[in-house]
């Protein structure tokens, strides 16, 4: 697993759309007291089920690879001339 430049703005990134996906979906809203665990871990869950990103392995679905395909997720979904893809 190659570490993106920018992975930790990446992740920050993924969250806040993540967010925005989950509200517009209708299935749930963070509250400022969710931690960021829960934050990737649901948003993880909810790009799985609706098949936007390949699931990781069993046993291998641990915090650091969950934010890595967030952010190559979000790394995806940005336009080529976004300053987190530089």
């Amino acid at each position: 697993m190659k570490k993106l430049n920018n992975e930790a703005e990446l992740v920050k990134e993924a969250i806040r759309v993540g967010d925005v996906y989950a509200q517009k979906r209708g299935v749930g809203k963070f509250e400022g007291t969710d931690s960021s665990h829960d934050k990737i871990a649901y948003i993880y869950r909810l790009l799985v089920h609706d098949k936007l990103i390949q699931p990781l392995a069993k046993g291998e679905d641990k915090e650091p690879a969950m934010k890595h395909k967030l952010a190559l997720w979000i790394h995806r979904q940005l336009p080529e001339d976004h300053p987190l893809k530089k």
